[in-house]
């Protein structure tokens, strides 16, 4: 798995992909979504708002990763759904008057855009964190450990080749 996520599309995916990483990654998160039809979701403000950069800093990156968010869960709300969406979280989200169009992330799509920006010091942090969290998941699958690896152990052979088949059914 290569290191930087900010430059590998299938890293991003096998990570977005792991239904063992994610609610722990959600649980390390400090961060409070909105729960419409059973469904997690930050507005693009509540995103800009978590990873410290500008509003415009947003909907650059989702601009030139438009596809990729939009299969991993960013949508925009409008008509009927966003009326729902408004009188739900009235309270809670000033909306504006004139909103007519409300770009959203699932909890998907909200990592996948911290994988993406560059220039924020709390997005670089989550992917850290998300690292850790993958790896802790595969050395438990695995019954490995994280504090060393000693390769003239006898076990080290058939545990490594153990890790390799779990990695692919949890990174295929």
């Amino acid at each position: 798995m290569a290191k930087d996520l900010t430059t590998s599309e299938i890293s991003r995916q096998n990570i977005l992909n792991n239904p063992v990483a994610l609610p722990r990654i959600r649980e390390a998160l400090e961060i409070k979504p909105l729960e419409f039809e059973g469904v997690l979701y930050v507005t693009k403000q509540m995103a800009a708002d978590f990873y410290g950069v500008d509003l415009r800093t947003i909907e650059n990156c989702l601009a030139a990763n438009e596809n990729e968010l939009h299969r991993n869960g960013y949508r925009v709300l409008t008509g009927k759904e966003l009326k729902e969406f408004k009188l739900r979280f009235d309270t809670e989200i000033d909306f504006g008057i004139k909103t007519v169009r409300l770009g959203v992330f699932d909890f998907r799509s909200f990592l996948n855009i911290g994988m993406l920006l560059t220039t924020s010091a709390k997005a670089k942090w989550l992917r850290s964190l998300i690292l850790d969290i993958v790896i802790a998941v595969v050395n438990e699958r695995t019954g490995g450990g994280t504090k060393y690896i000693n390769r003239r152990d006898r076990n080290y052979l058939p545990s490594a080749i153990s890790c390799l088949r779990c990695c692919r059914l949890l990174f295929p």
